[in-house]
């Protein structure tokens, strides 16, 4: 769908004065990553519309499809965010403007909208980022170095990061952000890094290994002396 129909016919396509937002986690260099979409001077969450024939579950992996190329990614509900004065009429402006497209003060996206916001965990090797129809570039950028942000979405981010912290005290999600096979040493900095404390190493693979969710990889043979760590995976149903 064009830029064009989607700003002159929107409301025939999508749910009026409803968004979803969407946190995007990786994991590189012991640092978590945000993937954010440039438009205008700053930088904003990726997101879309939901479908007036869409569930949000749908249209939330429709989105992540188009932005990251993954067709099966970890994700989920975060919070709901609608300060009274939550629009994004500003940046809209300015993109119309760098684009020399027709502005009109009463188009249906400058509308105030309440957004479902979400997170999702991605392996950064094997996500295509990709800008969006009203985005000028899309990056990753880590938690601690953030860009100048657009309205609510820093506030959004710092949530998610929040409630990662909470939710893998109770379930066990963080491989979702490495490759598939890993290291528990490598899951062990991981968790540190998502938590910000130290974790004592032998304790925290005693409480992996208990949760029997991984298998251990066969030890492969070197030609040089000296061991590596174990490789292991998430258990296939």
């Amino acid at each position: 769908m064009k830029v064009e129909d989607i700003i002159a016919h929107g409301r025939d396509y999508f749910l009026p004065n409803l968004s979803i937002d969407l946190t995007i986690l990786g994991y590189c260099n012991n640092q978590l990553q945000v993937l954010l979409m440039k438009v205008g001077d700053k930088w904003m969450l990726p997101g879309g519309y939901i479908g007036l024939e869409e569930s949000v579950d749908e249209a939330v992996k429709r989105i992540l499809l188009e932005r990251t190329d993954l067709r099966k990614p970890y994700f989920k509900f975060l919070s709901v965010f609608g300060h009274k004065d939550r629009k994004f009429a500003t940046e809209f402006q300015q993109f119309f403007k760098k684009n020399n497209m027709l502005w009109k003060e009463d188009y249906w996206i400058n509308n105030r909208f309440v957004t479902l916001a979400f997170y999702a965990l991605v392996d950064m090797d094997t996500v295509n980022p990709a800008p969006g129809d009203f985005d000028d570039a899309v990056e990753w950028f880590p938690l601690n170095d953030l860009p100048p942000i657009w309205l609510d979405h820093k506030r959004i981010i710092q949530t998610a990061r929040n409630r990662l912290k909470t939710d893998i005290k109770y379930d066990q999600i963080t491989y979702n952000l490495l490759p598939q096979e890993f290291t528990m040493p490598q899951l062990h900095a991981l968790h540190e890094t998502i938590l910000e404390e130290k974790l004592d190493r032998s304790r925290f693979q005693k409480n992996m290994l208990a949760t029997e969710l991984f298998e251990r990889l066969p030890e492969v043979v070197k030609a040089s002396p000296g061991r590596n760590p174990f490789q292991y995976r998430l258990k296939k149903e």
